[in-house]
């Protein structure tokens, strides 16, 4: 068993997975400009292959493109691209687990399709279940395998993440109606919604060198409890009616014409502006709190990898963003006559 987990982590499969994709390393390797991590090669749009590398420095480190390119000194392979279908099909669904993803799908999904269906896929994509489990199947499939084709992580990394996602799902399925209706049982569940998921961004494991897994995470986790506290203020101050018991979509989907199209584009256009300036917003104002607290200099980008900073700022940015998605986008909505 430890030979074949051992084997999971070899740098080779990962290699071998890019070569069947049509990706091969360049001739020409040369050294990183300043150690770019994933997030930075993920984000270009490389005209033959600049992606990272599927091996670092030495031929038997591991294909874990995370601890490599934050490693100082580090280098980006440059790769030859043979076969665009699966290198465009790999870049878009390494942005399905991108902030881009998420901070458009799920409030789209709130805005113009239906409330209680974007508050069930805040838990799990589940419209029906089956529906929602094979979407969220070939989704982290899709993601999965583009985190194989980028070199950021090995089999192993994902074969694991694969595991502990079902095993998550089989645990807590019985209780997503109750986690569900969490939102209106207590006025003490915005309390601990902030303070559990803060203490365990605040306390996530520790690696040798930088990692942007733990800003993904704290994003990821504020993001879900801003929508969470949404949900509550929605139904504390009544501002939503109550939501059925089964999802209404199907049932009373309107059918689709060029006006519900345009009042569509509007309430999306309204919703992605208003979430952007609040999020330049705290973000801005929170460093600066943070800043001025532990004494740094504006401006420093280093800075803001030091735990004190990036948890609370990325944490109440992300908060932000959530809330207002959820419960200021839909009264500006109002306001505007959109609803």
């Amino acid at each position: 068993m430890a030979e074949l987990l051992w084997s999971l982590q070899d740098s080779q499969l990962v290699a071998r997975f890019q070569r069947r994709c049509g990706l091969f390393p360049a001739l020409d390797e040369g050294p990183g400009e300043n150690g770019a991590g994933p997030a930075d090669g993920e984000a270009q749009t490389p005209e033959l292959g600049h992606l990272p590398a599927a091996k670092g420095k030495g031929a038997g480190e591991p294909a874990n493109g995370l601890r490599r390119l934050a490693a100082p000194q580090a280098y980006v392979q440059k790769y030859v691209v043979k076969n665009y279908f699966y290198y465009y099909l790999f870049r878009f669904s390494a942005a399905l687990g991108q902030e881009v993803f998420y901070i458009t799908f799920l409030p789209f999904t709130h805005w113009n399709i239906d409330p209680y269906l974007s508050r069930r896929l805040t838990i799990i994509w589940v419209y029906p279940f089956v529906l929602g489990l094979m979407m969220a199947v070939v989704f982290s499939t899709l993601v999965g395998l583009s985190r194989l084709y980028t070199g950021m992580h090995t089999v192993l990394d994902v074969l694991g993440g694969i595991l502990i996602t079902a095993i998550l799902i089989v645990l807590t399925y019985p209780a997503w109606t109750l986690i569900d209706r969490l939102d209106s049982a207590s006025p003490l569940l915005p309390v601990c919604v902030l303070v559990v998921p803060f203490f365990l961004c605040y306390n996530y494991p520790v690696s040798d060198y930088y990692s942007p897994t733990r800003a993904d995470t704290t994003t990821i986790m504020a993001a879900g409890a801003g929508v969470t506290i949404g949900f509550w203020i929605n139904h504390f101050f009544q501002l939503v009616s109550e939501p059925m018991e089964s999802l209404p979509v199907i049932q009373n989907i309107p059918p689709l014409t060029t006006d519900l199209l345009v009042l569509g584009l509007a309430k999306f256009t309204v919703g992605i502006v208003l979430i952007l300036l609040v999020r330049q917003l705290v973000q801005k104002l929170s460093l600066q709190v943070l800043y001025s607290w532990f004494k740094v200099v504006t401006r420093n980008k280093e800075a803001r990898r030091r735990l004190e900073i990036e948890v609370p700022y990325k944490f109440v940015t992300y908060t932000s963003v959530g809330i207002c998605a959820i419960t200021f986008v839909p009264m500006l909505h109002r306001f505007l006559g959109l609803l």
